[in-house]
């Protein structure tokens, strides 16, 4: 089980590495909400994602020869480039598996940072299945983009960093994929306030995590068709899912149309661009689906990485 200390000791290795991204506010979110809201901006993290965190934490601690031979991981796009970073500050090498559909910002960013990319169709393979096959025939060590304690230790931090900023929050609401960073948040918020309310946001077509904690096991959704291409995790992780169902408090959704909504809010009132799947924890603050609230607020806007092509069609379809 993941715990404070382990998320400690990937802030020591983060210490200099990562960026510290700041905690924002808005007196109009304040009051569209009913609440004091602090926004934690990952969008600001190396890579444009929070995670780096979890890349960089897993890949430091490999051993020089496991290192030597390089690393391999799965994603859409933002573990991608988080692992290419990564592993060209560590002096290794990173291929990364990822769909055939990812997005082109994401795809040309990956590949800028040095990487290696070898693409599937999401639709009709399994990417574990075809990660864990080429890490094998490639002698690459895997790094999950979710499903791996020193990952999701790694994403703890950006909970560790906004409750060091503001420490009395009542309630953290955090995006869910495949669940590593509201894993790592969760058991932060839990053992520095236990009496906070933790809620995790999942796109309305993907709410494989919210059903898999309402039957007690993980249930495989399927691919799920939403804009948030970052939260298109067909289950929660084995580990993460563990976590999750002792430390998350609800579930809840949003449509895309609300999270449309919400990165056209975050532009203009907070002046940062947000990817989809990072603006989904204010798009369920601002459509009401975590009800009333007052106190204060925590949200984390989980990453930016959206081409300027693509935001212009998503904010001009609204």
């Amino acid at each position: 089980m993941l715990e404070l200390a382990d998320v400690r000791a990937a802030a020591k290795r983060l210490a200099g590495v990562a960026n510290r991204t700041p905690v924002l506010t808005s007196r109009t979110l304040d009051g569209m909400v009913g609440a004091s809201v602090h926004v934690k901006a990952e969008c600001f993290q190396r890579g444009g994602a929070f995670k780096f965190r979890g890349a960089y934490t897993k890949i430091a601690s490999l051993t020089a020869d496991a290192r030597s031979k390089g690393v391999l991981a799965y994603s859409s796009g933002n573990h991608a480039q988080a692992v290419a970073i990564a592993a060209h500050l560590l002096g290794t090498r990173a291929t990364i598996l990822m769909p055939e559909d990812a997005p082109t910002a994401k795809v040309d960013a990956t590949r800028g940072y040095g990487a290696e990319i070898v693409t599937y169709d999401r639709w009709t393979e399994d990417r574990e299945e075809l990660g864990n096959r080429l890490a094998a025939d490639r002698g690459l060590e895997l790094v999950r983009p979710y499903d791996d304690l020193l990952v999701m230790a790694g994403q703890g931090t950006t909970a560790l960093e906004l409750l060091e900023d503001v420490p009395d929050l009542d309630l953290l609401v955090v995006p869910v994929g495949g669940g590593g960073l509201m894993a790592g948040c969760s058991t932060v918020a839990k053992a520095l306030r236990p009496g906070m309310r933790v809620v995790g946001v999942e796109p309305e077509t993907g709410d494989d995590t919210r059903r898999s904690l309402a039957a007690g096991k993980r249930i495989n959704g399927g691919v799920p068709r939403t804009i948030a291409d970052g939260l298109q995790a067909i289950e929660p992780g084995e580990l993460t899912f563990e976590v999750n169902r002792q430390r998350v408090d609800e579930i809840v959704t949003a449509s895309d149309a609300e999270i449309v909504d919400a990165m056209a809010f975050l532009f203009d009132r907070l002046k940062i661009v947000t990817e989809p799947s990072g603006a989904i924890g204010v798009a369920a603050l601002l459509a009401g689906r975590i009800g009333p609230q007052g106190g204060r607020v925590g949200v984390v806007v989980s990453g930016g990485n959206v081409g300027v092509a693509r935001f212009a069609e998503l904010l001009g379809s609204d």
